[in-house]
């Protein structure tokens, strides 16, 4: 059996250039962490002795004998990126429930792929989980996703994301003094709002109306090079806390306009 552990992520600045509508004309860029919540994946080869071929449990459970009767998109896009048609038991836990803006899908995606490499005796980097997951997700099941999810759940920690016009991606950790990142996670806080949404439709319309949000995309983008400033220097860390909620009002503005 493998087991793998996935990260979920908050996104500070650039969220929103990391679609290839955007980053494709004007490159991208996100500055983002990963957080200590995880996504769990379990996988195992199925002995041949049930009445199923394959057993899926998420929120509920699947038990089918062909893999083109699984409904769960992720797994099913998942198996048929890598050719897999062997009997799995595939089992998912989570720390904290889906659809709460923090990247769980992709976390899932990445897991998967990773658990499925494993079992199959091969070890991907990181740049190949993220391209593998970037695939199914966008190509293979045709969701409205951007990039920056799979990046930060397939490497993991706080990091500079950067998307090129001519589709490279790239990591670029972010380094603080100890006392600097004591200080900056002393600032933060996350609450659950018990609100939850589909991350893929949200994010339909956010490319639906990209040519009416370069005025805002373009502040966001800049945001990315000053939130890395305040980090790794001396401004008073209250700085980072003001630019996240100046994000947040041109992120608002940005999806109230109307197209």
């Amino acid at each position: 059996m493998i087991i793998s552990r996935t990260p979920f992520r908050i996104s500070f600045f650039g969220g929103g250039t990391d679609y290839p509508v955007w980053f494709r004309e004007h490159g991208g860029a996100v500055l983002a962490t990963t957080i200590d919540k995880y996504c769990y994946i379990s996988c195992r080869q199925l002995p041949p002795f049930f009445e199923h071929r394959t057993r899926i449990a998420y929120s509920r459970i699947e038990l089918v004998n062909n893999n083109q009767e699984i409904e769960h998109p992720a797994v099913r896009g998942v198996l048929k990126y890598l050719n897999i048609d062997d009997g799995l038991e595939i089992h998912h836990d989570g720390d904290l429930p889906a659809r709460t803006g923090l990247g769980s899908s992709s976390s899932f995606t990445v897991g998967l792929l990773h658990t499925l490499y494993a079992l199959q005796h091969i070890m991907p980097s990181k740049a190949q989980l993220a391209q593998a997951a970037i695939h199914v997700e966008q190509d293979v099941l045709g969701e409205a996703v951007g990039c920056q999810d799979q990046v930060l759940a397939a490497h993991g920690g706080l990091c500079k994301a950067t998307f090129s016009q001519n589709g490279d991606i790239g990591h670029t950790p972010i380094i603080m003094r100890p006392e600097r990142l004591a200080s900056f996670q002393s600032h933060l806080q996350l609450y659950f709002t018990g609100f939850s949404r589909i991350a893929s439709e949200v994010a339909r319309e956010q490319i639906d109306r990209t040519k009416h949000r370069q005025v805002e995309l373009s502040a966001m983008l800049q945001m990315v090079e000053e939130g890395i400033a305040i980090l790794t220097g001396d401004r008073d860390i209250a700085d980072f806390g003001t630019m996240l909620h100046e994000a947040w009002m041109l992120k608002r503005r940005s999806t109230s306009r109307t197209t």
